[in-house]
């Protein structure tokens, strides 16, 4: 648990259904002042009614002019959570640079991320940058690591990552359950990856694949960010990395029509689309989050003295369900709200006490499985 005597200010930007659940999940540790702010009023007003009285937990409502460095200053925060969309990454990250404030954000976004490790070359002392505390990137590549760890050479790193419908009925097989804008960028930018030991970038939904887990078929294919900096550490030291999305069988066909031949992956093309897809395509809180990392390489055989040629895989599902945490009332979250959150809420966590670096540039894949299990939040990522 956090210290008791940690005198935090965080505040947490974007009130949406990842925002919401971070703000429920951190409100539980004691002497940390939160603050949960977004433009929409109407989605603070709900956690202005649960904690009618509480000194701790807090919502702000931001206006379209707000300047962010005004805001931070203003309140003497220490701590900024960006669950906002990815476009605000970039100006969110430099405002907590120059007002001496750490950083947490999800982005999957790799310009953004590319943006803040240079940012971030000379911090300010105390001052910590954790970008891509997600689920992937985030959770994902700390699995990768606790894989990747045990071999003495490695050949393959394969990352695959599904928030997936339970009860799929349209044709797309696929219901919205995360950020419709994060969806379509990871689903149009260009994948990073490695291949036979070179750095190279691949289109998106190419390079589909198909398997079957448990008599279910899936299908995967290139999907943006979701490696993180994984290409920085692994450079190198592996043949092949690469992530993928994974999705019911069809569903990168029906997308590949829309952006490929109806054009829709071009930039002034992507609002609409968005806007097409989140008046089409209804949300769901009855999902399924699908995570599988496989590696294959050289591991050394201390009984015979010799290495093996082996290849290990970590499977995780999280479905959706209650969750009463500490002193509140039970309440359901989706699995896509349950993995992303808990993700961060750990990290966040290890910093808070003081188990990470408090300066500068933290990579997810620096931070081991064991320390992230030891978290409160760890628990709803374990097997």
């Amino acid at each position: 648990m956090i210290k008791k005597d940690t005198p935090t200010k965080v505040i947490i930007i974007g009130g949406g259904k990842i925002g919401s659940t971070i703000f429920d999940f951190l409100s539980i540790f004691e002497n940390i002042e939160l603050t949960l702010a977004d433009r929409d009023k109407e989605l603070l007003s709900h956690h202005q009614d649960n904690n009618p009285s509480s000194s701790l937990q807090k919502t702000l409502a931001l206006k379209p002019c707000d300047d962010f460095e005004q805001v931070f200053r203003q309140n003497g925060y220490q701590a900024i959570i960006n669950a906002g969309p990815f476009s605000l990454s970039i100006p969110l990250a430099q405002a907590a640079f120059n007002q001496g404030l750490s950083y947490f954000d999800l982005t999957e976004d790799v310009q953004s991320c590319e943006y803040i490790q240079q940012l971030t070359e000379t911090p300010n002392t105390q001052q910590v940058f954790i970008p891509q505390c997600g689920l992937a990137p985030g959770f994902i590549s700390i699995l990768a690591r606790n894989l990747y760890d045990k071999f003495e050479r490695l050949e393959n790193v394969q990352l695959r990552v599904g928030a997936l419908p339970q009860f799929p009925t349209n044709q797309m097989l696929y219901n919205l359950t995360w950020s419709t804008a994060g969806l379509v960028n990871e689903y149009c930018n260009l994948c990073q990856g490695i291949e036979h030991g070179q750095l190279v970038q691949q289109a998106a939904l190419e390079n589909k694949e198909v398997f079957s887990l448990e008599g279910i078929e899936y299908e995967a294919f290139n999907t943006s960010g979701g490696l993180g900096t994984l290409t920085q550490t692994l450079a190198g030291h592996v043949e092949q990395l690469n992530y993928k999305t994974v999705r019911y069988p069809g569903h990168r066909d029906l997308m590949k029509f829309l952006l490929k031949d109806l054009k829709f992956h071009q930039q002034e093309k992507r609002d609409d689309l968005i806007q097409l897809l989140d008046n089409s395509i209804p949300m769901t809180a009855q999902d399924m989050v699908l995570i599988m990392v496989t590696v294959s390489g050289d591991v050394k055989d201390t009984q015979a003295g010799m290495k093996q040629y082996q290849q290990l895989t970590e499977l995780r599902r999280i479905y959706h369900q209650a969750i009463s945490l500490p002193n509140k009332a039970s309440k359901n979250y989706s699995a896509i709200q349950i993995s992303t959150a808990a993700s961060l809420c750990a990290v966040f966590e290890l910093w808070l006490n003081n188990q990470l670096p408090n300066t500068g540039f933290v990579r997810q894949e620096a931070i081991s499985l064991e320390q992230f299990y030891k978290t409160y939040y760890g628990q709803y990522l374990m097997p």
